[in-house]
Order: C-alpha cells, then structure tokens, then sequence
C-alpha cells in the first residue's frame, strides 16, 4: 500500500460529535468514499495480502461492506457476498444462515446473515469491513462461514481499532491505524 494511500485516508477522516446526550464522537470516513482516487485504490491495497492465498469469494457486512466488498472482490476477481442485518430493511428471501456477534464496543449483539446459496464448502473466504474495534460482528462471520464450511483466510479493513491479540486472532490486516487519523 501507498504512503499517499494512507495520507489521504487520515485527512479525510473526520470525527463528529453527534450532540448532547452522546457519550462518544462518531467516526465520519464519508470523505473516503467522496475521493475518487481512495475509491480507485481501496480494493487493491485491501485485497494485497490477501492475493497469494487465492481467495474465492469476498464477504462483507452492510452498510459500508456493501460498497468495500464490491471493490475488494473486484480486484481479486473474485465474487462478492453480503452479510445482512434485520435492521437494514434489505433482507433476502430464501434460505440465510445466522450468527450473532458477542457484545460489541457498546455491548450490542449484532445478528447477520448470508444466503445459503452463495457461501459454501469450496469456499475461501476473504471478510471485509471499513474499521475493527472487537471483531464482534467478525466472529459472527466467522461462525456464518464455518456452518458452511467454507474457509477463512483473514478480514481485511481500512482502518484497525482492535488491540494487537483480536487482530492476530482473527488474522486483520488493515490499511490504517486508528490511532494514526486525526483527532
């Protein structure tokens, strides 16, 4: 990956405070999507330690995993599955299997599901997201595709939030730290 890749992530990042009764500042990467150069460079500089390996398939969850998905799967050309939320009026008809991630960073349990039909045994399974704090929602994935007996090489993300141990436990590699974006 480029040190301009990574240069352009940290100055379009921005950190919101959403207002009173909040107790955290919320992350705003709508920046990364809006630069076309980020856009052109995200699914390589994703996929780069991942390419050896020979991924089949990228695996992502919604929201912003349905638009980093696409672009990783695109260059590894490779297919793309999405992880659905209930919560996100999308789901698909048909036979889905269920995880429910462990407590995240506020203690919510998130339930995801992938289409039977798109995820299976010869599967190799490369996971994406935008940004790791627990990797709750990737156990929840990593459940998902051992039901299917398919095989995780590792999640890829933009940026790394999680302590060292989660992220070598679920073998993360990212594209920025988080402690490295302004604050």
């Amino acid at each position: 990956m480029s040190a301009e890749l990574t240069e352009r992530l940290a100055t379009l990042f921005r950190w919101i405070d959403p207002g009173p009764g909040t107790s955290h500042l919320v992350s705003d990467i709508s920046g990364w999507w809006r630069d076309p150069t980020v856009l052109a460079e995200l699914g390589p500089a994703l996929v780069a330690p991942y390419r050896a390996a020979r991924p089949t398939v990228v695996l992502a969850p919604a929201v912003t995993g349905l638009l980093l998905g696409p672009l990783a799967a695109t260059a590894l050309g490779v297919g793309f599955v999405a992880a659905h939320k209930p919560g996100d009026g999308r789901l698909p008809a048909g036979p889905l299997t269920w995880a429910q991630s462990p407590p995240d960073y506020r203690g919510r349990r998130v339930d995801l599901a992938v289409r039977d039909r798109h995820l299976g045994p010869d599967d190799r399974v490369l996971v994406v997201d935008d940004w790791v704090r627990t990797g709750a929602q990737l156990h929840a994935l990593y459940e998902i595709c051992a039901t299917r007996g398919a095989e995780v090489l590792g999640t890829a993300v933009v940026a790394v939030d999680c302590p060292p141990e989660v992220a070598a436990n679920l073998r993360i590699t990212g594209l920025i730290n988080a402690a490295d974006l302004p604050g």
